[in-house]
């Protein structure tokens, strides 16, 4: 006999409470996302809760949704069982905020118009030559084992020669290889800096969406910022020099603004921070993506005292799944950081790392760049047509000149979180402004890297009809 909608609802989520998948002590999901995740209708949902509510394995309180309060084992033991969920609060690092889990979470959703993806298009990877490459790399292998503390050497080298063509002068003991941009900040937050240090970024910035320097209790200390970049005075104004502190900007095509600093305003920041001793931490994995011109060298370019961390990566400009990065700086400051790194994965993927250093050597990484360029320049126009059609009322922004993001301010009053769940609800996922900055509550994120081309014209014709009923 065929068991009612309900019992089989019960015992699914009975079986991931007994598999340990949902302990004791964790939300359940909202009734939604149960229903969409069975496949059933909320009716059938509430009635199975209810039961396991009589049962004993769930209970509900007020503004806390619905606990898992045992489990099938507990109910038949008279010790108190182990609470893993217990441990949750417990660790150093705190979570990402709410939105940003959800984010994180939906942009592995393809039913969804993705409009805040940080992310080259997949129609943009090249395919065939990358192949190639990885079979090359592969026929050469004997073995596949750790690589030295700092990385592959050989693709130390081609990074020290591709960062030749921006001014920086590196040699390979300079260059760490790391597991993308993140972990360097992440090596940078625990090998370099200490609890009470002051992090300086620009307001609004990627890095407050994060929660790396704050779970190190760091303090971070926002500073102001035009179509120029971080204004200088903002931060001495700010800047206290009993207190070790260091910057941490994204000078080129800024994440989420996609500003470029200006070449004057690069000579008087580098020499501000020279002056008030201030390291500084420059990323730069967005540098390559220009558009109308070449943007100004980066800060690294002119430091001469080794002031400056500087970060680059793959991930923007072929894919975030190599998991390839580099952090250059004083060869004393990279040994920190490699030691670090040793202890933390024993070095990034070595395939990877092979493969990575051939694509950046072959002709194919220029090829592939200007064709990057090319084709972000149609999505950029194209997308600033959309927004001049329907939003040019309800909204400003400036034009980028390379990078993803179009800093979209609106015009009538709104509510971020209530922009986003609509959104969400007509199958379009944004980047809320408020995620960068707790004031940009008038802002949202709009990347033009991801997304298709209907995708991207759907979404901000429907984000104008949106806004229209706020």
């Amino acid at each position: 006999m065929k068991q009612s909608k309900y019992k089989q609802v019960m015992n699914l989520i009975t079986a991931k409470i007994t598999g340990g998948e949902w302990t004791i002590g964790s939300q359940i999901p909202s009734q939604r996302e149960l229903a969409k995740l069975f496949q059933v209708n909320r009716s059938t949902i509430i009635t199975a809760i209810e039961e396991l509510k009589a049962d004993g394995l769930l209970v509900s309180h007020v503004g806390k949704g619905t606990i898992v309060a045992n489990n099938t084992w507990s109910l038949m033991k008279v010790d108190k069982p182990i609470n893993w969920s217990g441990n949750i609060t417990l660790g150093m690092h705190k979570e990402s905020m709410k939105t940003v889990k959800m984010i994180n979470e939906l942009e592995a959703k393809e039913e969804l118009i993705q409009l805040g993806k940080s992310e080259l298009s997949p129609d943009l990877f090249p395919k065939a030559a990358f192949q190639n490459i990885v079979q090359n790399v592969s026929s050469t292998f004997y073995s596949l084992g750790y690589e030295e503390p700092k990385g592959n050497l050989k693709l130390r080298e081609t990074i020290c020669h591709q960062l030749k063509s921006k001014g920086i002068q590196a040699s390979p003991s300079s260059v760490l290889i790391v597991s993308g941009a993140l972990q360097a900040l992440q090596l940078i937050s625990i090998g370099l800096l200490n609890k009470g240090s002051t992090v300086y970024v620009e307001r609004p910035s990627y890095v407050l969406s994060l929660s790396i320097f704050q779970s190190g209790g760091m303090k971070l200390a926002t500073i102001p910022a035009d179509l120029e970049g971080p204004i200088p005075k903002g931060m001495k104004d700010l800047h206290n020099t009993k207190a070790h502190s260091v910057l941490y900007t994204i000078p080129t095509f800024h994440n989420p603004t996609g500003y470029v600093m200006s070449e004057r305003r690069r000579e008087h920041l580098m020499q501000l921070c020279e002056d008030e001793q201030i390291p500084i931490i420059e990323d730069d994995v967005y540098g390559d993506l220009w558009i109308d011109e070449k943007p100004p060298k980066p800060l690294k370019a002119s430091d001469t005292y080794g002031n400056v961390l500087y970060v680059g990566s793959l991930s923007k400009t072929l894919a975030p799944g190599l998991r390839i990065g580099w952090v250059v700086g004083p060869e004393s400051v990279i040994d920190r950081l490699a030691d670090l790194k040793m202890q933390t994965d024993y070095g990034s993927s070595s395939l990877s790392q092979h493969v990575a250093a051939e694509w950046l050597k072959s002709e194919n990484y220029e090829l592939h760049l200007a064709k990057v360029r090319q084709e972000l320049k149609v999505r950029r126009d194209m997308t600033l047509n959309a927004l001049s059609k329907h939003l040019s009322t309800v909204a400003e922004w400036e034009v980028p000149k390379g990078g993803f993001f179009i800093w979209l301010k609106f015009l009538p009053p709104i509510q971020n979180k209530h922009l986003f769940e609509k959104a969400l609800t007509a199958g379009i996922l944004i980047n809320p402004g408020n995620i960068y900055d707790k004031h940009s509550t008038q802002y949202i994120r709009l990347s033009y890297g991801f997304a298709a081309y209907e995708e991207i014209e759907a979404g901000i014709r429907k984000l104008g009809e949106m806004l229209k009923n706020i």
